[in-house]
């Protein structure tokens, strides 16, 4: 692993050469660099605006499910985001921190093996990616044309409740504001959606319902066939009582609470945090 120092040229020039190229998608590097061919992909697109605990649990606990070296997880950054701005930290530092988070995910999945039955070489592979596609269902198609991966490969695509009522929301798919652009996503490729109970996204039973309404037939007229809803899998968010763990948490911790990033993101991620301050520095983000 480079130093801290080195990681963000590192990335600077990467996001440079990926500006200028005409590719849709890349894999700017990989954790480890070498790695089995991969049978299934995870998909974790995020802003990682730092990566935290809560990017953490979503990973690591569809990753237990499938324990398997030839699973591969795809941090995903979208450099042209449709709905957030590209600061307050830049590309290379959040480029940075991914793959930082990307260690401490596989030190953690470590300690899912039962003790001297696995090794390191059998945890999934992890690379840190880029698109310029700014939706969602662009995204899923830009991995799939790219070169990186065979195009038949199932993609699993790890979201959060809020992320799965902003990819069934149709003003994102003009001209005919339908639901029929998410074809191709759900005729190859699954959602595993972390649950959010919260004020703002209902209850449990609410956020069960959404899927359930799909399933019954209630998003046909809108072009979402039923059969859709076996392609999204429900899972449990944090636990009842458990703090509330955010990106916007993070960040303000930094400025008032720093002890409070031990619980709110992982080792590496905080070390770099604390070196690094890529949220006081007065350096403009940088736009691709």
């Amino acid at each position: 692993m480079a130093s801290f120092q080195a990681l963000r040229p590192q990335y600077s020039s990467l996001l440079k050469q990926f500006a200028s190229s005409s590719k849709d998608f890349a894999v700017l590097s990989s954790v480890p660099e070498r790695s089995p061919p991969a049978k299934t992909l995870f998909v974790l697109d995020s802003s990682f605006n730092p990566p935290t605990r809560a990017h953490l649990r979503i990973a690591s606990s569809a990753l237990q499910e499938h324990l398997d070296p030839r699973s591969r997880l795809l941090l995903l950054l979208a450099t042209q985001n449709a709905d957030k701005p590209s600061k307050p930290a830049s590309f290379e530092d959040r480029l940075a921190m991914m793959e930082l988070f990307a260690h401490d995910l596989r030190s953690h999945l470590a300690t899912s093996f039962p003790e001297g039955l696995r090794s390191n070489d059998d945890l999934p592979a992890i690379d840190i990616c880029v698109t310029k596609k700014p939706y969602f269902v662009d995204k899923a198609t830009a991995i799939e044309a790219s070169d990186c991966y065979p195009g038949a490969l199932e993609q699993i695509h790890l979201t959060g409740y809020d992320t799965l009522i902003r990819i069934f929301n149709t003003k994102y798919y003009p001209p005919e504001h339908t639901l029929q652009p998410l074809a191709s996503l759900f005729s190859k490729h699954r959602l595993r959606v972390t649950m959010r109970p919260s004020d703002e996204w209902g209850s449990r039973e609410d956020q069960e319902e959404f899927v359930c309404a799909l399933a019954r037939g209630d998003r046909e007229a809108e072009g979402g066939p039923r059969e859709w809803a076996q392609k999204i899998q429900l899972v449990e968010g944090r636990k009842p009582g458990d703090p509330s763990v955010s990106s916007t948490r993070a960040r303000d911790a930094i400025h008032g609470a720093v002890e409070d990033l031990e619980w709110l993101v992982p080792e590496k991620v905080r070390q770099y945090l604390l070196a690094e301050k890529p949220y006081t520095r007065d350096s403009p983000s940088t736009r691709i």
